[in-house]
């Protein structure tokens, strides 16, 4: 079948490699392609693409783990703020937080994926994966899958509902209505932590993979274990079945907006954001400090994560991005999203960048155009400074 990939949108003077780049990407979809792509240079808009049937450049597709980021940008502003301590325990914040070693954890550990609270016993149901409130509780009284603060593995499904929980002790707000006030809102963000109802007629919902018979094969050979650290991470060994698309295409989850996995934006949205926290947007300075960035882009742990297996690293609530990206700049602070979804600020080269996609691309959601795409972003980035 022949799809439509019509290239739409505006590149700045100088950026016209990428939009070329974006269509040879699309071209090599082999699923129906829908996807946004948009950057910022020193807080200039210089990107500002789509294309598929039924995308438009305010479409507003789920971007799964990227809400991590928006969610750790609040975080970010309170530890700047002197509201939250990165190396305070987090039964100081939380008392109820105990047992198994995890009254030991601060909140610096939490945000590294060190505190071993990848699920719960039994797993969670959609409904509770669709209330940061609802999964703290359970985590509150979890025993760790590995003793807290000895290793780091990746909590999918439940980093944002522990640092979460944090937040709304300390200021009895939660982390939706300080992304709100603080972040979206101010800026005119296309990038929700809780969709509006009037905002329902905007959203694209998020089709599962379209295996090619590579990626077939790769998972028949390649099961997940529902009680391995993957397993308990994504929720496998639930009672309830667990579906990933139907999770975010449930009003009830793009409604609440849960930290983890329930951010609704578009490549603007998350562009935006991130060229609003590094270098500063509609003339504003940048939401983040020098030292708050250098502090939150920075690896705190590298090595085996216990979740995934591949040798990685983690910052503080955002990715180690340039394990991934190697020409970013250090202290790059980003986080990429199942179905494909990327979002990074690069404040070496001043430059914002978000990606969205309608369908997943691969089992676990990543989309390997993202390096082709930022790579050509910054490419066209370095001689503009």
């Amino acid at each position: 079948m022949a799809y439509d990939i019509t290239v739409r949108g505006t590149v700045a003077e100088g950026f016209e490699g990428v939009r070329e780049e974006f269509a040879a990407v699309l071209a090599e979809e082999t699923a129906e392609p829908g996807a946004q792509l948009a950057a910022y240079l020193d807080g200039r808009p210089v990107v500002d693409l789509w294309a598929g049937d039924g995308i438009t450049g305010d479409a507003l597709p789920a971007v799964y783990s990227s809400t991590k980021g928006a969610a750790h940008l609040v975080v970010a502003l309170l530890v700047q703020e002197g509201i939250l301590d990165l190396d305070r325990h987090i039964t100081a914040y939380w008392p109820e937080f105990t047992g198994g070693g995890k009254e030991r954890l601060t909140l610096r550990e939490v945000l590294g994926h060190r505190a071993g609270l990848i699920g719960a016993d039994g797993g969670f149901t959609p409904d509770e994966l669709a209330d940061d409130r609802l999964i703290a509780a359970r985590l509150a009284g979890q025993a760790p899958y590995w003793q807290p603060g000895t290793a780091f593995g990746y909590h999918a499904l439940t980093i944002g509902a522990l640092t979460g929980e944090v937040v709304r002790r300390v200021t009895g707000r939660s982390v939706q209505e300080h992304f709100e006030e603080r972040v979206r809102a101010p800026y005119g963000l296309d990038f929700h932590l809780g969709l509006p109802e009037a905002l329902e007629d905007r959203y694209v919902p998020i089709r599962p993979l379209v295996p090619t018979p590579e990626q077939t094969a790769e998972m028949l050979a390649n099961p997940v274990d529902p009680v391995s650290p993957t397993g308990i991470a994504f929720s496998a060994g639930s009672r309830t079945a667990i579906d990933m698309v139907a999770l975010v295409n449930s009003r009830t989850t793009r409604a609440l907006g849960p930290t983890s996995v329930g951010g609704v934006a578009s490549a603007r949205g998350l562009a935006g954001m991130y060229a609003a926290a590094a270098a500063g947007l509609d003339g504003r300075d940048p939401l983040l400090k020098p030292d708050t960035l250098a502090e939150f882009g920075r690896v705190h742990w590298h090595g085996t994560d216990v979740v995934t297996g591949t040798v990685d690293g983690f910052a503080l609530g955002f990715e180690a991005l340039r394990g991934t990206y190697p020409f970013l700049g250090e202290g790059t602070i980003g986080h990429s999203g199942a179905a494909g979804s990327q979002a990074f600020a690069d404040p070496v080269n001043g430059v914002a960048y978000g990606y969205t996609r309608r369908t997943w691309a691969s089992q676990g959601g990543a989309a390997p155009e993202n390096a082709r795409l930022a790579e050509a972003v910054s490419r066209a980035a370095a001689p503009m400074r």
